[in-house]
């Protein structure tokens, strides 16, 4: 029985990103900032991410690609990794979800759960 645990732990703040937004032009911008957190008892890396992004049209994009903000963070137990990207949608308000792919310094590889959120301009959720 082994007890080595695969936990990564994933927190999330947004933010409008006014200056950049055009609701005129239905251009909305968000900010996001992620805190990544290795909840379990082996060191693991973060290798790709994989988003889907739905605005409130129900368009759906997909992004896939290597590691976040141009890093691969390697987390050892207890360690956290904190970066902010953003988004743009057509609509002012939409959701996020998706996963990390990590592998663990063991070889075993595992996926980290991004928990839908949910960005909104202020003012457009009652």
């Amino acid at each position: 029985m082994s007890d080595k645990t695969y936990s990564i732990q994933v927190e999330v703040e947004t933010q409008y990103v006014e200056e950049q937004s055009l609701p005129d032009q239905d251009h909305y911008v968000f900010a996001y900032t992620i805190t990544i957190y290795n909840s379990g008892s082996i060191p693991a890396q973060l290798l790709n991410r994989h988003w889907i992004i739905t605005d409130a049209n129900n368009r759906i994009q997909e992004v896939k690609g290597e590691g976040v903000v141009g890093e691969q963070p390697h987390l050892k137990p207890g360690e956290q990794y904190r970066y902010t990207s953003g988004t743009m949608l057509e609509t002012p308000v939409g959701t996020m979800r998706g996963s990390y792919q990590m592998l663990a310094d063991d070889g075993v590889e595992f996926d980290a759960e991004i928990p839908t959120f949910t960005v909104s301009m202020p003012r457009t959720l009652h």
